[in-house]
């Protein structure tokens, strides 16, 4: 039985904040969250704060909710801009995993299902499956690796994949990218196949012969050949370096000005930290405000620092790290 999932994806205008590049998939990422709420807060709470933090997929005991489209890379992995955790893996969290209990155990399995759907709509085998600790050594999924049955939680995807007809492994044959079909599910519209999925409205009707975009039926199996995501849209890998500033500069009264602050901001920026869409010059203006300092902050907590908003020694050692 197919699992649905539930789309509420991310506006467009937080494209940039949230899933700033195009993305072609070879993995799926498995976490834990940090508290006990339910999917749809969770996907609710990631598609609206001001933090780049984001993901692709909410489980929780009951339901699949979708955040990002999935031609859309995530910053869910800490392994940098370019890093193949961020650049090219779908992430999953898994709900209800700081207290355990009765409805983790049932978010968790309803997980392992939808891991394995997704395994087979690709044609991909267990060994495309990661945890976020293989990209960056944080302890997540926390749970799972506390109680030791990651190597659990993969055999079980990998029965499940066996039970509904997918492959034991990549090399088994299959597709390294995205679906190559899409089936109806019930309130589905074309429109928001073709967001979720990366393709044009226009594409999807020239290729599954649909005059009427208003009439698709469940069940209805439909071509997602031509996808955007690997075949129109380029990305450019290029690492950009920006010189950094020595010393400590936080937020002081009077507020630090100058090029050592503009540096900071511009090297933000190019991490997708500092984001002010519509502002001039997307709000790089030399101050160390409130403004720059959360951004240091949202940084910091990406990536293990002690979350202050201080740019110093450290925060500057990880920046230059990821530039390089």
């Amino acid at each position: 039985m197919t699992i649905k999932v539930v789309k509420n994806l991310v506006s467009d205008d937080k494209y940039k904040l949230k899933c700033p590049n195009a993305m072609t998939a070879e993995y799926i990422t498995i976490h834990n969250t940090a508290n006990d709420a339910p999917a749809k807060n969770e996907i609710s709470f990631m598609k609206n704060n001001t933090s780049s933090t984001s993901f692709h997929f909410a489980v929780d005991d009951k339901q699949v909710i979708q955040g990002l489209p999935l031609n859309r890379n995530a910053w869910h992995t800490g392994d940098g801009t370019n890093g193949p955790g961020n650049r090219k893996s779908i992430g999953v969290e898994i709900c209800y995993s700081k207290s355990g209990g009765a409805k983790y155990k049932a978010a968790e399995k309803l997980a392992i299902k939808f891991v394995a759907q997704l395994l087979k709509e690709r044609g991909w085998g267990i060994d495309r499956v990661r945890k976020h600790q293989d990209w960056n050594g944080k302890y997540c999924p926390h749970r799972i690796l506390s109680e030791g049955r990651w190597d659990e939680v993969k055999a079980a995807i990998a029965d499940e994949l066996s039970k509904i007809g997918g492959k034991s492994s990549a090399a088994s044959g299959g597709s390294s990218g995205s679906a190559t079909t899409y089936t109806v599910k019930k309130g589905d519209t074309l429109s928001g196949i073709a967001k979720a999925e990366g393709v044009s409205v226009a594409n999807l009707q020239s290729w599954n012969n649909i005059k009427d975009p208003n009439k698709i039926t469940v069940g209805q199996k439909l071509k997602l050949k031509g996808s955007s995501s690997s075949s129109s849209t380029k990305t450019n890998s290029k690492k950009t370096s920006y010189p950094l500033p020595s010393g400590v500069i936080k937020v002081t009264s009077p507020l630090t000005k100058g090029t050592k602050v503009r540096q900071v901001q511009n090297t933000l920026a190019a991490l997708y930290f500092y984001p002010d869409k519509g502002a001039k010059n997307n709000g790089i203006d030399g101050v160390y405000g409130p403004k720059t300092a959360n951004a240091v902050k949202r940084f910091q907590s990406m990536y293990g620092l002690t979350q202050d908003g201080i740019y110093g020694a450290k925060t500057k050692a990880k920046l230059e790290a990821l530039l390089k």
